[in-house]
């Protein structure tokens, strides 16, 4: 019983002790916590837009084929699908079409893909949101686009892409084949690429490799490299953000130095009072160690709360700028909020830790000192 009312005497004390030096402690908190929000933004940011690639990418072609002519991707004539078919695992071979339309009028880059559905409606197309809310000033009925003889074509709106996709397909148009090929002049012994289905997914470099000895001129390109090329993009505007955000860290580098380089005349001398009244070392030491808990869980528990709210209920807006480039059509999308131990695991371990035994050194320090010393410091 002596020491469990000893423990309560010594958080009892710390918390009165906080209360006392409040102008301080709230302030520290303050940029403690907007630490921890900065890095947890990242993080949570940067493992949920990857986790969202890897399942949007999840129904992507296992390989597609490109043709290069001078190192740029050119069109790709029909007759390589007779020959891709002709490769022993080879599945299916298919051919697409898609290309990139710039609308002078709204200053927005459109990506236009052939949709199979609308084989038999020419004229029409379906539409993804952000080119919706683009149309202002006009009908939104219909979209006029120039194509490459100059004439116009008006492609009527017959539908809208469920938000659910507006990751992928704010900018995105789906279109008939033969508008396509309409707009862009493009004969039907050409498509953009190819995409293949294999039997056997352990073969796909086996297949790459025989795809360039076969067609010296096309460039085979794997799911995986597309999603492992997608989450360096995101780890690379991660760590833009935090250079962005550069300040905060170094503040809170600055008040962890403090107070890992020592005690306030005003806090030696409590800690020399309570060591004339009898306490023990290792009661002083658990003060400063529930002092220093109370303030970095404090924060830290404040970051990771504020960090959630901001990265998957108000889409990110602190980020945007740096998230949406050059992007006229950026689509409105929330992330499904996605947190796991390591995560957190990795943010307490980077931000609480190193506080607390900043917060702990300079109190052994001048625990270990003569009572009577301390307190004439």
């Amino acid at each position: 019983m002596d020491w469990i009312e000893k423990q309560r005497n010594i958080i009892d004390f710390t918390m009165s002790s906080l209360v006392r030096r409040k102008g301080k402690n709230v302030a520290l908190i303050v940029v403690y916590t907007l630490v921890v929000f900065v890095l947890a933004s990242v993080m949570f940011f940067t493992h949920a837009i990857k986790r969202e690639a890897s399942l949007i990418l999840r129904d992507a072609p296992e390989m597609m084929v490109q043709r290069l002519v001078a190192g740029r991707h050119e069109l790709i004539p029909v007759s390589y699908i007779n020959t891709l078919k002709q490769i022993k695992g080879v599945q299916t071979v298919r051919g697409r079409l898609w290309g990139y339309y710039y609308d002078p009028t709204n200053r927005a880059n459109y990506t236009l893909v052939v949709n199979e559905d609308l084989h038999s409606s020419s004229g029409n197309v379906t539409v993804g949101k952000g080119v919706l809310r683009n149309l202002i000033g006009k009908e939104r009925g219909t979209i006029p686009i120039k194509a490459y003889d100059g004439s116009y074509l008006f492609l009527k709106i017959k539908g809208t892409l469920s938000s659910e996709s507006e990751l992928v397909s704010s900018d995105l148009i789906l279109i008939s084949e033969e508008d396509f090929r309409r707009l862009f002049g493009i004969s039907e012994e050409y498509v953009t690429d190819l995409t293949l289905g294999v039997r056997n997914a352990k073969e796909l470099t086996t297949i790459a490799t025989k795809i360039v000895q076969l067609l010296p001129d096309t460039r085979p390109i794997l799911r995986d490299e597309i999603i492992r090329t997608y989450d360096a993009v995101f780890d690379w505007r991660g760590g833009m953000i935090i250079v962005i955000l550069f300040g905060a860290v170094m503040a809170f580098i600055i008040f962890a130095w403090d107070k890992a380089a020592g005690l306030s005349a005003e806090e030696k001398r409590e800690i020399g009072i309570l060591k004339g009244i009898g306490w023990e070392t290792s009661d002083v030491l658990m003060m400063k160690f529930w002092e220093g808990v109370a303030v970095s869980l404090t924060s830290f528990l404040l970051g990771v709360l504020l960090a959630y709210v901001h990265i998957f209920f108000t889409s990110s807006t602190l980020f945007e700028p740096a998230l949406k480039g050059w992007s006229v059509l950026y689509p409105n999308f929330r992330l499904i909020p996605f947190v796991n131990a390591y995560q957190v695991g990795t943010l307490f371990f980077l931000t609480v830790v190193p506080y607390t035994v900043a917060t702990i050194i300079p109190s052994w320090r001048a625990a270990t000192i003569d009572p009577d010393s301390v307190m004439r410091a």
